[in-house]
């Protein structure tokens, strides 16, 4: 029989890490069942704009809400999930000035706007779009048709809950393509089968035409997937020693004058993004910290991939930025893409401290011994792989600046019970 994990002592970083997880699954196990219905139906209204030719349009007014928007454009033009279809999407308004003028220039009446952040740049631009016929949402009050706005004041829960509220948007307005007759007003015939979808989503088999039977099937899956991620946040933090090591390790080269290189592809790149945001322009309380984001150069990414590959995106940048000491934060959900797997090779050649957050059993990454420091979400679903990592990265970036809990070097490795 495996032993209890010993208790973390009050006061101990174990303990905090414990708090915050606790305080993580409290509020999504409350909030997601509680808008659940909400969820659904919204889902419908998405798909709907999507069958008249709409868009998905986001925008954001800060740095880390920008990570947002790029992450939920990426989510519906790349579908990583077979049988799911690619939707038109498009983030907008690459500083906050620009944003109001670019819904100005670009929304139409069939198009959904979501909204990340509360300045009043962004209810501004939520007041052409709603004035163009735009379905809008908001994740804070400012007037949109649909307001999710989350129940914490702490900014890394709050974009926790509202990425997995995203991912869930993403994830169930394919439902509906599967009962198009609940499309429109029109009676339209309906399949006799779930389709691609089935595997996902066994309820899709009855082909309810009854879309009040369709959307209570839809809002207990959005409640499922909530559970989903607090389980699997959980895990990720079971053993937390890859925390607690991640945390000392990066504070201790930022200290020393160090700098932090951080990359992922796809939704992993928008996390990548919203890393060094937390670095470079964290939230009250924490200090700012030099760091780059290697996704972000598209000249620089572009020519690599079409003159050399793909592979050599980040190992690359390594050489162009990386110093003996800079900490490389890789961020991927299979721990087997290559351009991830060379760039941490070309790290652990140039002597950088290297930090890796991944999903499945680790991949290539853990087998290889290529991170000085590996976070593991065991799952092998994207979604829910990346809203764990988002609160592993939150907790470690929370942690290194605690003076008191970092000192802590005689904290047991496993104090966490998932």
């Amino acid at each position: 029989m495996t032993p209890a994990a010993a208790p973390a002592r009050p006061g101990s970083a174990g303990a905090r890490i414990t708090r915050l997880l606790e305080l993580r699954a409290h509020l999504a196990a409350e909030w997601f069942p509680a808008r659940a219905d909400a969820i659904a139906r919204l889902c419908h209204q998405i798909a709907r704009r999507f069958n008249l030719g709409g868009r998905l349009l986001a925008i954001g007014d800060t740095a880390a809400a920008r990570s947002d928007v790029k992450h939920v454009v990426v989510e519906f033009v790349h579908p990583v999930i077979v049988g799911k279809r690619a939707l038109p999407a498009i983030g907008l308004g690459d500083t906050l000035d620009d944003v109001t003028r670019d819904v100005e220039l670009l929304a139409t009446s069939s198009d959904v706007l979501l909204a990340f952040g509360s300045a009043p740049q962004l209810a501004a631009a939520v007041r052409v779009a709603r004035e163009r016929g735009c379905l809008t949402v908001g994740f804070a009050d400012i007037c949109a048709d649909w307001t999710f706005d989350p129940p914490s004041a702490d900014p890394f829960v709050r974009q926790e809950l509202v990425e997995t509220l995203y991912h869930v948007l993403w994830e169930l307005v394919h439902v509906f393509f599967e009962h198009r007759g609940l499309l429109s007003d029109e009676s339209l015939p309906t399949t006799s089968n779930g389709g691609a979808a089935s595997f996902l989503y066994p309820f899709l088999s009855n082909a309810e035409r009854d879309l009040e039977g369709v959307l209570a099937d839809v809002a207990r899956s959005v409640v499922a997937k909530a559970n989903d991620v607090i389980h699997l946040r959980g895990a990720t933090m079971k053993g937390q020693e890859p925390i607690l090591a991640s945390a000392r390790s990066l504070r201790s080269r930022l200290d020393a004058g160090s700098k932090v290189l951080a990359f992922g592809n796809g939704g992993s790149s928008t996390d990548a993004m919203d890393a060094v945001a937390d670095l470079r322009s964290p939230p009250a309380g924490l200090c700012s910290r030099p760091a780059i984001d290697l996704s972000s150069d598209a000249a620089v990414l572009t020519a690599l991939a079409n003159d050399i590959g793909a592979d050599s995106l980040f190992s690359r940048q390594i050489i162009a930025h990386g110093r003996a000491g800079d900490v490389a934060i890789a961020f991927s959900t299979s721990g087997n893409s290559r351009n991830i797997v060379r760039a941490l090779e070309e790290a652990k050649r140039r002597h950088l401290v290297s930090i890796a957050f991944v999903g499945y059993d680790g991949g290539e990454i853990r087998a290889k011994q290529l991170a000085d420091h590996l976070v593991i979400s065991p799952s092998q679903y994207i979604p829910r792989i990346q809203e764990a990592q988002a609160a592993a990265w939150h907790i470690v970036r929370e942690l290194v600046e605690d003076d008191s809990l970092l000192g802590d070097a005689s904290e047991p490795a496993d104090t966490i019970d998932a």
